[in-house]
C-alpha cells in the first residue's frame, strides 16, 4: 500500500468537528474529535474514536459515559480552544460557560447548537484509539437553524 495515497483516501472521509466531554464528578476531560458516527436508529447508537491515551478517554472507561457538543460552521475558534489541556473554573470549560448534562452530568457547553449524551455499551480498544460504542440517552436542539462544522472547512486534517 502506499503510504501517501492511503493518507489521501482516508482524509476524503467527511466528518464534523465536535467537542467531546466527560466527567466523573472530580475530573474533567474535554476534547475537539471528529471521528463519530451513528450507527444504529434502534437503539439509537454512537460510535466515538478517542485518543487512547488521553484523559478523557480514561474518564470513559471509568464512567461509561460521554457528551458530544456539535460546533456550528462560525464556531472553529471554539473547538480550537479544545486542542489543549482541560481546564475548570467555575463553570468555564476551556474558557467556555457549560453546564451538567442531565442524565450523565457530562458537560454541555451552552453555545453549542446541538448536543447528545451517551453510555457506553462496547469498548475496543486497539491501535492509538479507543472506540466506544454507546447509546445516545439524552439530546437537545438550541438552535436548529445552526449549520453544523465540517472539519474540511477549517482547512484542518485529522486521519489517515
Amino acid at each position: 500500500m502506499d503510504p501517501a495515497e492511503k493518507k489521501i483516501a482516508l482524509r476524503a472521509i467527511n466528518y464534523g468537528l465536535h467537542v467531546l466531554t466527560t466527567t466523573d464528578g472530580e475530573n474533567f476531560g474535554a476534547g475537539g474529535v471528529n471521528w463519530i458516527t451513528q450507527t444504529s436508529f434502534d437503539p439509537p447508537l454512537v460510535a466515538a474514536g478517542v485518543k487512547g491515551d488521553s484523559g478523557s478517554a480514561a474518564i470513559i472507561e471509568s464512567t461509561g459515559s460521554f457528551a458530544v457538543n456539535v460546533l456550528g460552521a462560525d464556531q472553529l475558534e471554539v473547538g480550537k480552544a479544545f486542542f489543549r489541556s482541560t481546564s475548570v473554573e467555575g463553570n468555564l470549560l476551556n474558557g467556555h460557560e457549560f453546564e451538567a448534562g442531565p442524565e450523565t452530568g457530562c458537560p454541555l457547553l451552552v453555545e453549542c447548537a446541538y448536543w447528545f449524551e451517551a453510555r457506553v455499551t462496547d469498548t475496543i480498544a486497539r491501535g492509538d484509539h479507543t472506540l466506544f460504542v454507546a447509546e445516545v440517552v439524552n439530546a437537545g436542539v438550541r438552535d436548529d437553524s445552526a449549520v453544523p462544522l465540517v472539519l474540511r472547512d477549517t482547512g484542518m486534517n485529522y486521519g489517515g
